[in-house]
């Protein structure tokens, strides 16, 4: 399995929608959230700053896609979403080496109910240090 990356393209904002949205719909279960808007505000987010996002390519397929962007001293690791017919490869475990091998602090927001991301993070030494909802929280490394 060869790993390679690339910017993602315009034409792959919508897929990355659409992975989001499926996480949004499955784990957003706060009754005080505003999904329209929610979903809204995700969708204008990627498609400002798809130039921030990489595409991932298993054997020269696109297998996932990721934000990974400074913010100040540390680093934010945002939207990582693997294809499904590529989850349970290491991909996401790959990704998410490359990341932290630049050496800065880490931290990503995460959907407390997702049990497999949640694993995933902490594997590699990822700690929750702040709940920000009822559903949502920051991992740190």
């Amino acid at each position: 399995m060869e790993l390679t990356y690339s910017p993602a393209r315009p034409e792959d904002g919508p897929v990355i929608f659409g992975f989001a949205k499926e996480l949004i719909e499955r784990y957003e279960t706060d009754p005080e959230l505003d999904l329209e808007m929610a979903l809204g505000w995700t969708k204008r987010k990627i498609e400002k700053r798809i130039d921030e996002y990489t595409r991932v390519l298993c054997d020269g397929k696109t297998a996932a896609y990721y934000r990974f962007v400074p913010d100040g001293e540390r680093m934010e690791l945002d939207d990582l979403y693997v294809l499904p017919e590529y989850r349970g490869r290491g991909i996401g475990t790959a990704v998410l080496r490359r990341c932290l091998a630049q050496g800065k602090p880490v931290y990503l927001y995460v959907f407390t109910g997702n049990a497999r991301a949640v694993a995933l993070y902490e594997r590699e030494g990822f700690r929750k240090v702040e709940d920000v909802s009822p559903t949502r929280c920051i991992m740190a490394r």
